[in-house]
């Protein structure tokens, strides 16, 4: 499976000061949208979330985002290698996405760039 890259989430309780901060730190644009009453912004290889405890403390517990080509081929190899896929394959905004535990424990979600049809 390749590996394209990977984003760190961030919890935060003031997303547009958090944004203003990133976006001067990156150079980059935040692309924000909504998911699930939490309100997500990506800016460069940052992923920032503010909205209810409740939600952002279950995002928490997922480490990283990893980028990959196709959310179904990570999902072959994460199972083929002994992972568990707990969520998903689900569309998102932005593409579709997985969350996997790694037989160590750690929590990550996988995530394409495909466009949902």
């Amino acid at each position: 499976m390749e590996i394209l890259g990977t984003t760190l989430r961030i919890c935060v309780e003031d997303l547009d000061a958090a944004v203003a901060f990133y976006e001067q730190l990156t150079g980059t644009a935040a692309q924000r949208f909504d998911r699930g009453g939490v309100s997500v912004a990506a800016v460069g290889c940052f992923l920032l979330m503010s909205g209810p405890a409740a939600e952002l403390d279950v995002l928490r517990k997922v480490t990283a985002t990893v980028a990959v080509p196709d959310v179904d081929e990570a999902h072959k190899t994460l199972t083929a290698s002994g992972a568990q896929v707990v969520a998903g394959p689900v569309a998102t905004p932005v593409g579709r996405n997985l969350i996997a535990l790694h037989p160590d424990g750690s929590i990550f979600e996988y995530a394409d760039r495909k466009p949902v049809a």
